[in-house]
């Protein structure tokens, strides 16, 4: 039985929020940016504002013991929770202040004592068992310390190793590459990945904006095979985090995501991979949390010239999606969808996908989703076990149009929908395209909402030949009673919608 709390490598960015002792002992934390608010639009030809987001600090350890914890908030606050839910930890608030409570088991969680502000992130991971030769040539490693990389290229049978302690600054990139492996308990942090801008332009309605710079991907992996991602914590990305590109053989586990406030920082955005398994993974996100997607090229609807492109990478067309299982993840959605199918779907079939056992902390957009807005045939998808948890008052997205605007929520009541699953076209998303896909045989079973908001479900087909039908919506609870009370709403293109 032992526990270990990583070694924290100050670096400049410090938020003191928090005194932690765990088991009596006081630990040092780690600082973090993310977003204050659902204050969101199109790329505006610069970056996002500094006074729409937050600091936060993050506790990173391993263990495999019963812990005890002693959380002492800088500000006073008057009561605390502990996310998610369905751990049951109901902590004891002392009279000077200081949360106390037990910690059973490895975990992803987060406490919070001013509702969705300045919120602690522990991440107590289960007890490493790397087996890392330093000396070997194939073994990219980066200790205690913070290191400036740059851009780190993976080839074939290499093993990138961030070490307890490690800060690298960094982007990493593998093409065409197969048995990867991205390790280690350390921080990948793109803080200093920077959008390369190419021209100047007026950010208030000017949709040339949307072209005027180049962004990097924190983890971007094209047409590999036999990938694993295990353990890393990734901070203040660019864009995406983790962006799979028609990948065989994919296995992310045990990797946080924190300080996502910059323009599109998705959590992991998958395209058209097979075998896929995500398991025990945290993504606070500031856009979609994990998402299912096709072949993610804008040719102005030239599907032709994406799988030309593709057939030069083993001279394989990458034009399916299946095989997926997302398991056992925490999610908090500051933007966008949290499990979400599309909405890219280039793709002959996206089908074989599984969400289970995930749970939803916080959310700001249609939690579970299917969006197709391109030619997939999606079928066999199956969301189960599943919690939702709900504020009491919930920020309304918001889609800010000058530089001037100021956030306020439009809606004290707003919730957004649970259940979304649509065809459709989109003028910007479905790229001119104009084949429809079409949803078929889905499911959504022990799905348990928290709050006092209704639930809503959504679902929308296109035409007669492009519907969304065979969708059954099992053991629905709201507040652990079964449900009774929701909002339908579906258009003539659906069939067999079953709410049982």
């Amino acid at each position: 039985m032992s526990y270990k709390v990583y070694p924290v490598t100050e670096t400049e960015l410090k938020y003191n929020g928090y005194e932690v002792k765990i088991n009596g002992e006081k630990v040092s934390l780690d600082s973090a940016r993310v977003s204050a608010m659902p204050f969101n639009r199109r790329w505006p030809g610069h970056q996002r504002q500094l006074d729409q987001t937050e600091l936060i600090n993050f506790l990173s350890l391993e263990t495999d013991e019963p812990l005890t914890f002693e959380i002492k908030p800088v500000e006073k606050f008057d009561k605390v929770v502990i996310r998610p839910l369905s751990l049951g930890i109901v902590p004891e608030i002392t009279d000077d202040g200081r949360i106390i409570f037990t910690l059973e088991k490895p975990v992803y969680f987060t406490v919070e004592p001013y509702g969705r502000h300045n919120a602690l992130h522990i991440f107590a991971d289960p007890v490493s068992n790397y087996a890392i030769d330093k000396n070997d040539e194939n073994i990219l490693y980066y200790g205690k310390g913070e290191h400036d990389a740059g851009m780190i290229y993976l080839e074939s049978n290499q093993t990138l190793f961030l070490d307890e302690g490690a800060v690298v600054y960094a982007c990493v990139r593998a093409t065409d590459a197969e048995n990867i492996k991205i390790l280690g308990r350390g921080i990948l942090d793109n803080s200093k990945n920077k959008e390369k801008i190419l021209f100047e332009v007026n950010a208030e309605d000017n949709f040339a904006a949307v072209n005027n710079a180049e962004r990097l991907h924190t983890i971007q992996i094209e047409y590999c095979k036999n990938v694993k991602i295990e353990g890393i914590t990734i901070r203040d990305s660019l864009v995406y985090n983790i962006r799979p590109v028609a990948c065989v053989n994919l296995d992310i586990s045990n990797v946080k995501s924190i300080g996502c406030w910059r323009f599109n920082s998705d959590g992991i955005d998958m395209h058209n991979c097979e075998n896929v398994v995500l398991d025990n993974c945290f993504l606070r996100t500031f856009d979609d949390s994990i998402c299912i997607k096709g072949f993610n090229c804008y040719y102005a609807g030239d599907v032709e010239k994406a799988v030309e492109e593709a057939m030069n990478h083993n001279g394989v067309c990458y034009d399916t999606f299946r095989n997926v299982l997302v398991k056992n993840c925490v999610i908090w959605n500051d933007w966008g969808k949290s499990l979400e199918i599309g909405a890219e779907t280039r793709a002959e079939e996206m089908c074989n996908i599984v969400f289970d056992n995930c749970h939803i902390i916080h959310a700001t957009g249609p939690v579970l989703d299917c969006m197709n807005v391109d030619y997939a045939d999606v079928h066999d998808v199956t969301y189960k076990n599943i919690t939702i948890e709900f504020d009491d008052t919930m920020l309304m997205p918001v889609i800010q149009k000058t530089d001037a605007q100021i956030y306020e929520n439009p809606d004290s009541d707003f919730a957004p929908s649970v259940i979304n699953v649509g065809v459709s076209f989109h003028a910007e998303y479905s790229a001119g395209g104009q084949r429809r896909g079409k949803n078929r045989n889905m499911t959504f079973d022990n799905i348990r909402l928290y709050g006092r908001q209704k639930p809503t479900f959504a679902f929308k087909g296109y035409d007669s030949e492009h519907m969304t039908e065979n969708i059954t919506v099992t053991n629905f609870f709201v507040n652990d009673k079964p449900l009774e009370d929701y909002e339908y709403i579906a258009n003539e293109f659906t069939k067999n919608i079953v709410i049982e």
